[in-house]
């Protein structure tokens, strides 16, 4: 306990001296400002009431209301801040026996495991950490409730309360009392798939109780957390429901997963709605759930769903850790295996690189951005994918093992280009000079083979796009 706890200390001293109340400040002003999140006007994208765009850069971080005191939850709240997170994704009734093993504070979430009975002290907490995400320029994508509580599909402690009355009844109780709330993005479901028309009638119902509590579809920005699947997607079951905003994918656990083909199916959908990846794969967590063969992911695994999501086109990415999502400590039993704290796993390689992500979809205009293979002659596969995505004057381009490839030129604005190679790594800009635009080019990256992914960056040399 004394080594955890000057670690702690020794993280919110790094994080003082590092600027971080400086950069949450500045966020919660942006945030304040911009107001509501909504879908932009193309449906591919997340965007803010007063036209701000916004890269959505969650963590998942499930069991935030269930098991972090109000001191962690600052900690946990500062660090992702100020690693550049936008999001965060936790549960009011969670996973781990969250109707029957209390909060941090002693507090159960139910009368009775009675959906209509809230208790009144444990919100007050949920309140607290909502709106101390506020402070940290942080959203919340919030589910109502874990999916074991409506069937736990072999899985799950439940026990399983809902049905489409009180599910309804639940969902414009918990709408009205969060309604003014601008940083809440709902989510329905919990890593579960509808088994039958009845599950899919029970979580349409609890969506239509939130916008009824709320009092309008405009004001319920809403989605819905599956588990992987033969689509791995939210949309073959409620792609075309009214209170649908966005798709949400969970790919899973195993790494080089065809993240590109799922968000690309969901991409080319009628009406278009955006879609990302709300659960890939986890940095430390036992690759397949196989630790004892395959070993444990890395930064590198991270990266590459990263990437190839967001280029194949998703308006945004969800990093995860092993330990973060069930906040493992001392006096909890690790599930699956996390190798090391949570506190510990809030600096994590692949964690500190996702905001280089950012900065580099920052760098552009993120609204005007789609997915396009056909510039390029090289895709290959697996490891070794190449991945496209550009706006009008820019392109870019993602080699996941760092092969050489050649691309169409022509095809975005600008007769001169400028290049670059950025590294993910480390957030480096490597500058190639000017080329015509014109013909076929051949780039071939810095380095290859594993951990040794690159982008490729070309935008008209007459705008000042990712200037050294």
């Amino acid at each position: 306990m004394i080594i955890q706890l000057l670690f702690r200390i020794l993280l919110i001293s790094f994080l003082i001296s590092s600027g971080w109340n400086d950069s949450a400040a500045q966020s919660a002003k942006d945030f304040s400002l911009h107001g509501r999140l909504k879908v932009s006007a193309n449906h591919h994208f997340l965007g803010y009431e007063d036209g701000s765009p916004f890269f959505w850069l969650g963590d998942t971080g499930w069991e935030l209301f269930h098991r972090l005191n109000k001191a962690d939850v600052e900690k946990y709240f500062a660090t992702r801040s100020a690693q550049g997170f936008t999001v965060i994704q936790a549960v009011v009734l969670a996973e781990f026996d969250g109707l029957h093993t209390p909060n941090a504070y002693g507090e159960l979430p139910l009368l009775n495991d009675d959906p209509l009975q809230p208790r009144e002290a444990y919100f007050q907490y949920v309140d607290w950490v909502i709106d101390k995400a506020a402070e940290y320029g942080l959203h919340i994508a919030l589910l109502p409730t874990w999916g074991d509580k409506l069937y736990k599909n072999n899985w799950g402690t439940g026990p399983e309360i809902f049905d489409s009355s009180n599910a309804r009844n639940y969902g414009e109780w918990i709408g009205k009392r969060y309604k003014d709330r601008k940083n809440i993005i709902w989510v329905m479901g919990g890593d579960r798939i509808p088994r039958g028309a009845g599950d899919v009638a029970v979580w349409n119902a609890m969506a239509e109780g939130i916008v009824a509590g709320i009092g309008a579809y405009d004001k319920a920005l809403m989605t819905f957390h599956p588990q992987p699947s033969a689509t791995c997607s939210s949309s073959p079951w409620f792609h075309k429901s009214e209170w649908l905003d966005f798709n949400m994918l969970q790919t899973g656990h195993c790494n080089d997963a065809e993240v590109w083909r799922f968000i690309g199916s969901d991409y080319t959908l009628a009406p278009a709605k955006p879609t990302l990846d709300g659960e890939a794969v986890y940095e430390d967590h036992p690759l397949c759930f196989n630790a004892r063969e395959k070993g444990y992911t890395q930064a590198y695994d991270i990266r590459k769903a990263a990437y190839l999501s967001i280029f194949a086109g998703g308006f945004g990415f969800t990093y995860g850790c092993h330990a973060i999502w069930q906040f493992y400590s001392p006096d909890r039993q690790p599930v699956n295996g996390p190798l090391r704290f949570w506190y510990v796993s809030l600096d994590l390689p692949g964690a500190r690189q996702m905001k280089h992500l950012k900065t580099l979809m920052e760098s552009f205009p993120l609204n005007e951005r789609v997915p396009d293979q056909h510039i390029l002659l090289d895709t290959l596969q697996d490891t070794h994918r190449i991945q496209a995505t550009r706006g009008k004057d820019y392109l870019l381009i993602y080699a996941a093992g760092g092969d050489a490839f050649r691309v169409r030129m022509g095809i975005i604005r600008g007769s001169i280009l400028k290049a670059w190679w950025y590294d993910p790594r480390t957030g480096a800009k490597i500058f190639l000079g000017k080329i015509s635009n014109m013909g076929t080019h051949r780039f071939k990256p810095l380095s290859a083979g594993y951990d040794n992914d690159w982008i490729l960056v070309l935008s008209d040399a007459s705008k000042n796009y990712f200037a050294n």
